[in-house]
């Protein structure tokens, strides 16, 4: 067994489908497929249910993919320390981050740190905290921030920052016209509400309004501040987003106000996974950031 038939193999139970795994491989399917029976005559086992129009893993394969994402960690983390004894911490740093200020304390870090270690280099894959929990999960990222609730089991986690949630509401809108810079729940209460689509939101949210005795009428859920933005300014709803909502929001077609207190408010952590083993690069930029925070 080779080191490339873990990673074909891997490829294949990431994508569930030889020609995507092949793709991402740069290779022909045929060639990929092959090399995968040859793993599976050399285990003596399936590693693959294969149907026609579905490609799933046996409780064999299973087992395997989990072995074979501990011996890749442990080929890159030796790889990467060997290297680093000469040239100092260098790899290639996977993170993940959602929206908000999260960008803009990544970004902070990332500038500080290679600083410090100018041989690292970093991707960043964006999208909603129950996506980016994902990916750390699955190992496709090594360290992300994402915004609390999350549904991350085993995951670690340390609290980096906090801000306010606010209403983004068109111009013509009522409430748009009060005069307070701040309003409260029971203001909105009865006006259809734009909020982020994740499943924990709706719960969230709904507690803020416990003291007026109405539900809130949730009309859309979206992933993106700009979504959610574009559907304000044509007068769907009002929005409930996080305030560095200001920061992206440049037009006159809304008016952006805070919660009267108690204010609610959202916060961000960064998080990696428990039970995969961390690059050398990313164990010391977790190590950093904690230490500034």
């Amino acid at each position: 067994m080779e080191l490339r038939h873990i990673r074909y193999f891997l490829a294949v139970a990431e994508e569930m489908n030889f020609s995507r795994a092949a793709e991402k491989l740069c290779i022909a399917q045929p060639p990929l497929s092959r090399q995968i029976m040859d793993l599976e005559d050399e285990l003596g086992v399936t590693l693959f249910n294969r149907k026609k129009h579905a490609l799933s893993l046996t409780d064999e394969g299973e087992l395997f993919k989990q072995y074979a994402i501990q011996v890749l960690d442990l080929v890159e983390h030796s790889t990467s320390e060997v290297r680093e004894l000469k040239h100092g911490l260098q790899g290639m740093l996977n993170l993940g981050t959602v929206e908000g200020n999260a960008p803009r304390l990544l970004a902070q870090w990332i500038s500080d740190f290679h600083e410090i270690n100018p041989h690292v280099q970093y991707t960043f894959w964006n999208g909603n905290s129950d996506d980016v929990a994902g990916r750390v999960m699955n190992g496709l990222c090594e360290v992300a921030v994402i915004m609390e609730p999350h549904n991350g089991v085993g995951l670690e986690s340390v609290p980096v920052f906090q801000e306010k949630w606010v209403a983004i509401i068109p111009k013509e809108h009522p409430l748009a016209k009060v005069k307070t810079k701040k309003i409260s729940m029971s203001q909105i209460a009865d006006y259809d509400l734009i909020i982020p689509s994740r499943e924990s939101r709706l719960a969230e949210i709904g507690g803020w309004f416990e003291g007026t005795n109405k539900n809130p009428k949730v009309i859309c859920k979206v992933a993106h501040v700009l979504s959610a933005y574009e559907l304000t300014r044509q007068g769907i709803g009002v929005a409930i987003f996080p305030a560095s909502s200001k920061n992206i929001i440049k037009n006159d077609d809304v008016v952006i106000k805070e919660f009267s207190d108690p204010a609610p408010t959202v916060s961000y952590i960064l998080v990696w996974s428990k039970h995969r083993t961390l690059s050398h690069a990313a164990q010391e930029f977790i190590d950093f950031v904690t230490d500034r925070v």
